[in-house]
């Protein structure tokens, strides 16, 4: 069951706030607590699959950036002050972080690109910047002072000599401090700047908007992936030229049909958009092999099927159902099926009695699968 955030009405927040303008929430998530501490998002900080960050304020150059995995010895030779880590995706590592999402499930999972973790030394911060998508700051721990501005674009100047996209000019219209529980809303392109009062830590909860270059490329690639070399531009209605340099607007007429065609076919952007909107930041892996279902229902027929903390699951109802997992897409040909996906999608698992009931072939072949390539795990059953 979804958690609910105080002082937030979902309806009201989607209409005044969504996209459109910031809010801070005093006691969003009242006594709250860290899920994990400072040296624990460290330790992830040293794994090799772990993407992580050091921003130095004052290193050996300004703003010096680092690139993890990082060892013990880098956090033994850090300053006393004015630095910060970051850690991203960390929902997909600890179930504890990934808890936290179930605040957020008035909004499409498929939109949630993950949960970053940042820990900061007094006045540790990144620079006033703005992000290209809606992001949710909650304190974690310690206090952070947060000022925001107006909307920034790619036109703003920036710090010159630096790869961190640092606002050289900040104009600073609200000016708040959050404490432990205290949650910021900021929508894309806001200003905003962060500075640790002392130390502290932040989750950012951010949410993944792909640009209109992407949309583009994305597209055209994953159809032009399916597309035959046969296909061609064709012009069996060519008239005489008067000026053979001329494109005339009949060949642009022709050209157009041709991406019309795979622009207005509904099915393809159905099946491109969730197998990109589920694309995992990291692959899902299954220790082992389970060959059939009946050896699936011998092994875990008392255990939930849960959905991998790092994992994507959606899907499509329309003249052709379809179900999206990891970046792969699947035409839903049955009912019993849908249903699974549905009830995946809006609880993240199947109960064991659900499960272990099913007799349709299509599906026990899908969650077979899904379980092997480790998108979803059997959990005990509470």
């Amino acid at each position: 069951m979804s958690k609910a955030l105080k002082h937030l009405i979902p309806d009201n927040f989607l209409n005044e706030y969504w996209q459109k303008k910031p809010l801070l929430i005093r006691q969003a998530i009242p006594d709250f607590v860290s899920p994990l501490s400072a040296d624990e998002l460290a330790g992830l900080s040293l794994e090799e699959e772990v993407e992580s960050r050091l921003i130095l304020e004052k290193g050996e150059t300004p703003w010096e950036l680092r690139h993890g995995p990082f060892t013990e010895e880098t956090f033994s030779s850090l300053p006393e002050s004015h630095w910060t880590l970051l850690v991203q995706a960390v929902d997909h590592w600890v179930p504890e972080v990934h808890e936290l999402l179930e605040y957020f499930r008035f909004l499409p999972s498929w939109r949630l690109e993950d949960i970053m973790i940042s820990y900061a030394s007094d006045g540790g911060n990144v620079g006033p910047h703005y992000d290209q998508f809606d992001v949710f700051l909650i304190q974690a721990e310690g206090k952070r002072r947060w000022q925001i501005g107006p909307l920034y674009n790619d036109q703003t100047p920036m710090v010159e000599n630096t790869s961190l996209h640092i606002l050289s000019e900040f104009n600073v219209l609200e000016d708040y401090v959050l404490e432990p529980g205290d949650m910021l809303y900021l929508p894309p392109g806001v200003g905003h700047h962060g500075v640790a009062e002392g130390e502290c830590m932040t989750i950012s909860v951010g949410f993944r908007a792909p640009s209109h270059r992407d949309i583009l490329m994305q597209f055209t690639d994953f159809v032009s992936d399916q597309l035959s070399e046969s296909l061609r531009y064709s012009d069996a209605d060519q008239q005489p030229v008067i000026n053979p340099g001329r494109i005339d607007e009949q060949a642009i007429d022709r050209i157009q049909a041709v991406l019309r065609q795979y622009t207005e076919d509904r099915n393809l952007i159905v099946q491109w958009f969730g197998s990109a909107m589920t694309q995992t930041k990291h692959p899902q892996d299954s220790e082992d092999t389970i060959e059939q279902w009946s050896e699936l229902i011998s092994e875990f027929s008392a255990c939930n099927l849960r959905v991998n903390e790092g994992s994507r699951i959606a899907f499509y109802e329309g003249s052709s159902s379809v179900v999206f997992v990891d970046g792969e897409y699947q035409q839903c040909n049955n009912k019993q099926l849908l249903i699974y996906a549905e009830k995946l999608g809006r609880t993240q698992y199947l109960p064991s009695e659900n499960w272990t009931s099913c007799v349709d072939p299509e599906s026990q072949k899908w969650l077979l699968a899904l379980v092997n390539q480790g998108s979803l795990y059997p959990e005990e059953a509470s």
